[in-house]
């Protein structure tokens, strides 16, 4: 089922999700829902919040060297934990919850993180280029965070400005 996405300013992307603790049918659910969500809106990585579900539950899935996503390389994320940083890398990042605004962010180049998998088994993963700025964009959601946070004042209070403009447009 496709789920609504929440786009900013909406309150709820603010708030810090928690820990699942049942790897049961619901998560599947869930985690089915927010695939044909993240498919459905061409997005790459959706976290739970994003469809207004304050859970540590994210997901991935790149583009492959022809450009299509395939399901067999998605990947799912429960309660991440990153380990370790390395090196810095800025890239354009560009968010689900908002939509059309894209920017250069500042974050870690190389990242271990450790999670679990549907069935509640740990996956230990050491991460780089796109598949890691993607972790760590997914894993600020479940902060409480979005990517325009990271930008410099004169940046954000230009984001705000135009993303002003652009929901008076909209409405």
């Amino acid at each position: 089922m496709i789920r609504e996405i929440l786009v900013y300013p909406d309150k709820r992307l603010r708030l810090k999700s928690k820990d699942v603790t049942a790897f049961d049918a619901q998560l599947h659910t869930l985690l089915d829902d927010m695939y044909e969500t993240m498919i459905a809106k061409e997005g790459i990585g959706l976290a739970a919040i994003q469809i207004g579900i304050a859970k540590n539950i994210l997901i991935i899935n790149l583009v492959d060297e022809e450009g299509m996503q395939q399901k067999e390389d998605l990947i799912e994320v429960i309660n991440p934990k990153i380990t370790h940083k390395e090196g810095e890398e800025v890239y354009q990042e560009g968010c689900l919850s908002v939509p059309g605004y894209y920017d250069d962010v500042k974050r870690a180049e190389k990242i271990k993180v450790e999670y679990y998998n549907r069935f509640g088994e740990k996956i230990v993963q050491e991460l780089d280029g796109l598949l890691a700025i993607a972790m760590q964009h997914e894993m600020d959601h479940l902060l409480g965070h979005l990517f325009i946070e990271k930008l410099s004042y004169l940046k954000r209070k230009k984001f705000e400005k135009e993303w002003k403009k652009k929901i008076k447009v909209d409405k």
